[in-house]
């Protein structure tokens, strides 16, 4: 099983590439991870969230565990992450990172679990960067290694 990425925008610029390869490179089963590319929509608002939502809601399968990320969402510790993911682990996991617009209340209501990285908002480039390293730092925390000092 592969943790599937599925995000809204461009592929990564070349300096976030950097940072993101760094640390997906290191996950193994059952944390290793690919992302997925959804374009943005042309579109403004409620019409470019419900665009981009429909889009990403056709990728997902019924039985898929899904992980939303949203400023309005849960904030966790890495603890916890690793803790999610773990007791999820026989399921296939998908984390979604919407468009510049959010998602729709029809993805909304499909996550099982909406997670917040911050009260604060970051731009797409850098949550993706953040969230390699919380899935690597989840099954190093996962592993008991060294990694994460509680």
């Amino acid at each position: 099983m592969k943790i599937r990425i599925i995000t809204v925008g461009k592929k990564h610029e070349p300096w976030i590439k950097e940072g993101i390869d760094r640390f997906l490179v290191r996950l193994r089963q059952p944390f290793d991870a690919n992302f997925e590319y959804i374009v943005n929509s042309p579109r403004n608002g409620q019409a470019a969230r419900e665009e981009e939502s429909g889009k990403i809601l056709k990728l997902i399968k019924g039985e898929e565990f899904i992980i939303l990320l949203d400023e309005r969402g849960k904030n966790i510790t890495s603890t916890e992450l690793s803790g999610l993911l773990s007791t999820n682990v026989d399921k296939q996991i998908v984390i979604i990172i919407g468009g510049a617009y959010g998602v729709d209340e029809n993805l909304r209501n499909r996550a099982n679990f909406t997670w917040s990285l911050s009260n604060l908002v970051f731009p797409h480039q850098l949550v993706r960067l953040i969230l390699a390293e919380q899935l690597y730092r989840a099954q190093e925390i996962h592993k008991g290694s060294g990694y994460h000092h509680a």
